[in-house]
């Protein structure tokens, strides 16, 4: 969705606040795509501030489903989005020089915001680091790829700790003896 800000930055400096749609269907980082379970409307008031920045206001609620890092179950996870940035109009930045206070945008060209892409930069600053079904999740078995949480499987865990081989020597010293 594409707001028109031609109002906040033209001599009049008339505020918009308007509720638009969210016309995101999934949410894509690279190669992986994430679809969104549900969303609301978007609250965005834009407003004017001085020597061509605006401040951009906005509220939003989606839920993404992520994959959970241990076990790959499908997990809902719930962004409120609530945020508040200011920013400037390419043309006050050309030659500002307060370009480094200024939040770094891409989602305003011109005289349009762009919403989706707005949206897409917060949910992206708000990405969870871990994501996990639950707390106890146990994972995937490394040779079957058997969800440990749904049951054991038949795999014999054949792996030693490489910390623990110079004690396995001296257990098979003492058996030679």
């Amino acid at each position: 969705m594409i707001l028109d800000l031609s109002g906040v930055l033209s001599e009049q400096h008339t505020p918009v606040d308007d509720t638009v749609s969210c016309s995101m269907e999934h949410f894509a980082v690279g190669e992986r795509v994430y679809p969104i379970l549900s969303k609301s409307d978007a609250h965005i008031a834009v407003e004017y501030v001085k020597h061509g920045r605006i401040k951009v206001e906005g509220t939003c609620r989606l839920v993404i489903e992520i994959p959970c890092d241990r076990c790959l179950k499908a997990v809902p996870v719930g962004f409120d989005l609530d945020f508040v940035r200011e920013v400037g109009s390419q043309a006050s930045e050309a030659g500002s020089d307060e370009t480094d206070e200024l939040d770094e945008n891409n989602y305003i060209d011109g005289y349009h915001l762009d919403v989706d892409r707005l949206l897409y930069n917060e949910i992206l600053v708000g990405w969870p680091m871990k994501v996990l079904c639950s707390e106890s999740c146990k994972g995937i078995c490394n040779v079957c790829g058997q969800n440990l949480n749904e049951g054991a499987c038949a795999c014999e865990d054949t792996r030693l700790d490489p910390r623990m081989s110079v004690i396995r020597d001296v257990f098979k010293n003492f058996k030679e003896v």
